[in-house]
This record gives C-alpha cells, sequence and structure tokens, in this order.
C-alpha cells in the first residue's frame, strides 16, 4: 500500500517536479497545480492530473488559498506537499488542509507559527540554550516617533553597523544595513514599508551587523516518535541580494577544520537539534545560523519546510529527503539516521541557474528559452555524479511572475576540488538560448581564488561581479 493515495503538489516549477519523481517512485499518485501562466509547463505534465488554478499573478493562483483548497476536494487528494516558498511556511495554509481532512507534508501550523515570526523563533532558540545575534528580542513599531526614538536607543546600545529586519518573511526582503545613526530612521521604514507590502506585517527588529558573515545552515529531520536528527550542514554564503546562488556541503570554511573544527561541527549540529526539540518539531527543516569572522556562530532562523538546496545534502548523505518527510508526514518512525552526518560522503555542490544580467546588478532578464543542453548531454544521459533539477524545458518562457530560478545544476565528487571541475564542466555543456542567464557568472566563481580557498563571505558575489564586470 502507497503512503498515500494521491498527493497534490501546491507550486510550481522544479520543486514541484522534484516532488512528483518520488512520489511516482512510491506508486503514489500526484496532482499539479498551475496558473494561466504556466499552462502546459513541465510539472503539469509530470503529474498525474493538473488543474487550473487561476491567473498568472501569484496572488491570485499559487497564494490563492481557496482555489487550491478547492483543487484538492476536486481531485480527491488525500495530503499536500507545499514544497518551498509560496506557501509552505504559512501556518494558516496547513490549517485549511488539516481542516478539509488532507495530510500537509510538513510540519504543525503551531511550528510554524513559532518559526515564522523572527521574534518567536528567537526566544525559542534562547530557551533552548542557544544565542542568537545580539539584537532586539521584541519586535519594534515605528509608526510613532517614540517607536522611533526607542529602535535609536536599541541600535545605540548594539552598537553600528547594525541591520533593520522584517519580523514577517524572508529572503531578505526589505532588510537594511545601517552603517550610522543618521541612516536609521530612513532604514527603519524602508523596511517596515517592505514588510507591510510583502507580508502584512509592518514589524521590523534590529540585529549587530556581522562582519564578513558566512551562512551555514544545518538540515534537520524529526518524526512523531520524538527522534530528530541533523543531517549534517550546508555552506549558503555565495549570495545576491541576500539570495543564494551556490550551496555545498559539507562547509569548507576554515573554523571546520582540524580537529577543533570537527567538535564546533558536532556542537552546531546538537544546537540545531535543541533548538527544534523546544517546539516539538517533526518533518523536514533547516536551522541557519550566521558565522563571524572568528568563527563564532548565531543562530538566525528556523525554515520549517524542504529548502532550494536540500540535493546537497542527499547527494552526500544519499537520502531522499522528499521520501522521508512523506513518510513522517504518514506517521512512521524514521530510521536511524544518528549517524548520517558522520558518515557524509563526498563533496556536493549546487549552482542556481537564474534568468538574470549578473554583471548588471543580478536584474531578472524574464524571456524565451527556444535552446536547451544540459551539461552537453541530455538528462537521462547524465552521469551518477551529475543532478539536474529543473523547471523549463526547451520552448518553454521564464515569465516575470514568479522567481526567475530557471534550474538547479548539482554535482558530487569525492573532494572538494574536484566536485568544482565536475560543476564547471556541467556548466561549460549547458546552453540556454535565448533568454539570459547567470551561467557564465557562476562559471567563473567556481573557479575563482576565493572560492576555491573558502576564503570568501556572503558579499563576496556582489563584489566579485562588480569587479570582473566584462
Amino acid at each position: 500500500m502507497p503512503l498515500f493515495s494521491k498527493v497534490l503538489v501546491a507550486n510550481r516549477g522544479e520543486i514541484s517536479r522534484r516532488v512528483i519523481r518520488t512520489c511516482k517512485r512510491l506508486g503514489i499518485k500526484t496532482v499539479a497545480v498551475y496558473s494561466e501562466a504556466d499552462a502546459g509547463a513541465p510539472h503539469t505534465t509530470d503529474a498525474d492530473e493538473a488543474i487550473l488554478i487561476g491567473p498568472a499573478a501569484a496572488k491570485d493562483s499559487y497564494l490563492n488559498v481557496d482555489a487550491i483548497i478547492d483543487a484538492i476536494k476536486k481531485t480527491g487528494a488525500d495530503a499536500v506537499h507545499p514544497g518551498y516558498g509560496f506557501l509552505s511556511e504559512k501556518s494558516g495554509f496547513a490549517r485549511r488542509v488539516a481542516e478539509a481532512g488532507v495530510t500537509f507534508i510538513g510540519p504543525a501550523p503551531d511550528t510554524l507559527d513559532a518559526f515564522g515570526d523572527k521574534m518567536k523563533a528567537r526566544h525559542v532558540a534562547l530557551s533552548a540554550g542557544t544565542s542568537p545575534v545580539p539584537g532586539t528580542d521584541e519586535p519594534i513599531t515605528i509608526d510613532t516617533p517614540e517607536g522611533v526614538l526607542a529602535a535609536a536607543k536599541v541600535a545605540e546600545s548594539v552598537g553600528y553597523p547594525i541591520v533593520v529586519k522584517a519580523v514577517s518573511g524572508g529572503g531578505g526582503i526589505g532588510m537594511q544595513v545601517v552603517t550610522e545613526a543618521a541612516g536609521l530612521e530612513r532604514a527603519l521604514k524602508s523596511c517596515s514599508d517592505r514588510g507591510k507590502a510583502s507580508f502584512a506585517d509592518a514589524r521590523v527588529f534590529l540585529e549587530r551587523y556581522v562582519s564578513k558573515p558566512r551562512h551555514i545552515e544545518v538540515q534537520i529531520f524529526a518524526d512523531s516518535h520524538g527522534n530528530t536528527y541533523a543531517l549534517g550542514e550546508r555552506e549558503c554564503s555565495v549570495q545576491r541580494r541576500h539570495q543564494k546562488i551556490i550551496e555545498e556541503s559539507p562547509s569548507a570554511a576554515p573554523f571546520f577544520r582540524g580537529e577543533a573544527g570537527e567538535a564546533r561541527r558536532r556542537e552546531l549540529f546538537e544546537r540545531a537539534i535543541a533548538v527544534v526539540k523546544k517546539v516539538g518539531y517533526v518533518g523536514a527543516g533547516t536551522c541557519e545560523f550566521i558565522a563571524d569572522a572568528e568563527g563564532n556562530l548565531f543562530f538566525l532562523e528556523v525554515n520549517a519546510r524542504l529548502q532550494v538546496e536540500h540535493p546537497v545534502t542527499e547527494m552526500v548523505t544519499g537520502l531522499d529527503l522528499v521520501e522521508l518527510q512523506l513518510r513522517v508526514a504518514a506517521g512512521e518512525k524514521l530510521p536511524d539516521l544518528s549517524r548520517a552526518a558522520e558518515t557524509r560522503k563526498g563533496h556536493a555542490i549546487e549552482a542556481r541557474i537564474y534568468a538574470e544580467d549578473s554583471w548588471k546588478g543580478f536584474i531578472p532578464k524574464p524571456g524565451a528559452i527556444d535552446t536547451l543542453t544540459w551539461a552537453g548531454k541530455s538528462e537521462e544521459t547524465l552521469s551518477s555524479n551529475l543532478r539536474i533539477e529543473s523547471g523549463v524545458r526547451a520552448g518553454s518562457k521564464v515569465t516575470p511572475f514568479y522567481d526567475p530560478m530557471i534550474a538547479k545544476v548539482v554535482a558530487w565528487a569525492e573532494t572538494r576540488d574536484a566536485c568544482i571541475a565536475e560543476l564547471d564542466r556541467a556548466l561549460l555543456g549547458t546552453h540556454i538560448a535565448p533568454c539570459v542567464t547567470n551561467v557564465d557568472f557562476l562559471r567563473k566563481v567556481l573557479v575563482s581564488e576565493e572560492f576555491k580557498a573558502s576564503n570568501y563571505d556572503t558579499k563576496f558575489a556582489e563584489t566579485f561581479a562588480k569587479a570582473n564586470k566584462p
């Protein structure tokens, strides 16, 4: 008997295809949802059924809870996988799914509430004995002069430079770095306005700006039988606009090297497990940390869902994280994964291909994909060391309605140097036209001395783009 009879994937593109692939292997029927802009998209033809949920705009389709609940009822799906982004971390959506008598393949609504609010997440971390970045422990409302004055006092006590963040949401939306007091009020208003527009939440909070930061995250998995595991860390420090473009596992950061580095890595895993255990977490999740130049690791947040970069963890552990999600959602007990992080094999790196001009401020460049070749081969003939996760095919269009990510190219090898070379060869053989992409930029980053030596931070990609502009 399959774990579920029919899974509706409440998402689009490569993540929808990724979930459908595992469901098919497990004998589970699938339902794809699509907007008018995605009619005929690969994820709709991969699934057993596809149902239109609205116009092109995300708010009218992929974020339209009523339309998705209606699709669940029409198709008789008994489970919903939310993918990532869109509704994946919305507790209200998870509750509506449960009210419809359907299984939500993700954490419980109360867990989504705890980690969807950065202030609540900060309190969970503190209660678990894990230190977040120094800053405010309560949200700041700036709609009065008193609120702005209170924020200024906090900033002065924490010390400049400081980061202003929106309490709700993610992806770096609204985030502002302030280097001196004169720029604080403007940054507060800008961040608050973006938070209100994007997440209907105008509250902000302040954190100390960490110099030369590196972004390290821990993949965790927990079941409803009390078992919680850390499956290893990923480094995601190659970013633009606070969004990741290259991720790898394990991290090659200097502070993880040698015996002392291994001890620090084990401590990190323990801290991540302690945070999610505080709320009785069940399912897949990522505990995110930021490291300073000395290697001190501070808690950032928990992403209570599958991550875009989950394939690098799969490549080094041999696990199928979507299958584990399905099994946990069905109430099964996880296999013993206590040594998964210790027995990781080799090195994996993922490069995200976007329709954007990296040399002109990473601006999105929607367009047509008339010809498409992956790594000089067809997807069916790729080596086992390469993996393509894509939401497009020849004839597809990258529209302005959604994130412009075209695909993820993932490579594995015994060593990091060999993995870099493998991924570079794959990108060299990848041709997407006439749509403008960041493939050339990704290749230049991969073979740069800074990346090869793992001597970089989260500002590296943007600095590199300016310094190496053709």
